[in-house]
C-alpha cells in the first residue's frame, strides 16, 4: 500500500431503513476501536433516506467513520424527479460518492459520459468520488478485462486534473463477481488493480498515481479480506453484502 491509508467502504444498495441504518452505524462504532480507524478509513453508503439520520448520529457522537452517498445527479438543480443533487449531499456533510457503480451501468444504462459528468459535479462540490470500473464474464473470458478496466478509467476520468486526483478513488469490482458469491482471486485483482495504477502513471505522473487508492469490490467478506489486503495495489475494499451486518463489516475493516 505503499503508505496509503486503506478505505473501507460499505455501500449498503437498497437495504436499511434510517432507523435500521442508525442502529447498524451504532454497533459498527461500538465495535470499532480506535486502532482500527488509525489502519483505515471507513465509510458507510445509505441509502439517500437514510443519510441525514445517519448524518447525524455520526457528528452527534463524533464517530470518526465517513459518510457516503451511492449515486448523485451531475446537477446542481433542476426539473430532475426523484433525483438527487451533489449540493444536497455537500450540504450533508457527505464525504465520498460512488460514481459509476456496475449496478448503475447494467440495471440502469449509465453510460462513460454520464459516470463522468457526475465524478466532475461530486469533484466541483469538494467530495471525493469513488469510480467504480470492471469487466462482465464474457469480457474476462475473452481477454477483454484490461482494455475495458482501462477504458472506463480513462472516460471516467475524463477533465481531471492532476491535482484534483488526490480526491479521487478508484474501485476495481469484476461484474461477474458482485452479489455472486465468487470473487476474483487476490491475485488476478492485484493484477487488474496494478495495470490501473499504471495507466494513472502514464497519464498524471507515477508521484500522483502512487498516491491514488485502488479499492476492491466483489463478494469480500471477512474470510477473503485479508489476502486481498496483502496485494500490493489493493488499498482498501468496496464491501456489498458483508457491509449490511455491522459485526462482519467490523471483521472486514480489522481484516
Amino acid at each position: 500500500m505503499a503508505g496509503r491509508k486503506p478505505l473501507i467502504s460499505g455501500n449498503w444498495k437498497m437495504n436499511h431503513t434510517h432507523l435500521e441504518a442508525i442502529a447498524v452505524v451504532q454497533k459498527l462504532a461500538y465495535s470499532l476501536s480506535p486502532a482500527d480507524y488509525e489502519r483505515a478509513e471507513v465509510s458507510v453508503h445509505p441509502a439517500f433516506t437514510a443519510l441525514r439520520s445517519v448524518q447525524t448520529l455520526l457528528e452527534a457522537d463524533n464517530i470518526p467513520i465517513a459518510l457516503g452517498a451511492q449515486d448523485v445527479h451531475p446537477a446542481d438543480s433542476g426539473a430532475f424527479t426523484g433525483e438527487v443533487s451533489p449540493v444536497m449531499l455537500a450540504k450533508l456533510n457527505v464525504s465520498y460518492v460512488i460514481v459509476g457503480h456496475s449496478e448503475r451501468r447494467q440495471l440502469f444504462g449509465e453510460t462513460d459520459e454520464q459516470v463522468n459528468q457526475k465524478l466532475l459535479a461530486v469533484l466541483k462540490h469538494q467530495m471525493s468520488p469513488i469510480l467504480c470500473v470492471g469487466e462482465t464474464l464474457e469480457e474476462r473470458e475473452a481477454g477483454q478485462t484490461e482494455a475495458k478496466v482501462l477504458g472506463q478509467l480513462q472516460a471516467g476520468l475524463a477533465g481531471v486534473s492532476a491535482q484534483a486526483m488526490g480526491r479521487v478513488v478508484i474501485a476495481y469490482e469484476p461484474i461477474w463477481a458482485i452479489g455472486t458469491g465468487r470473487n476474483a482471486s487476490p491475485e488476478d485483482a492485484q493484477a487488474v488493480c496494478k495495470a490501473a495504477r499504471s495507466a494513472l502513471g502514464e497519464r498524471f505522473g507515477t508521484a500522483v498515481a502512487a498516491q491514488v487508492r485502488v479499492q476492491y469490490g466483489g463478494s469480500v467478506t471477512p474470510a477473503n479480506i485479508s489476502a486481498l489486503m496483502a496485494q500490493e495495489d489493493i488499498d482498501g475494499a468496496l464491501v456489498g453484502g458483508a457491509s449490511l451486518d455491522a459485526e462482519k463489516f467490523a471483521q472486514i475493516v480489522r481484516w
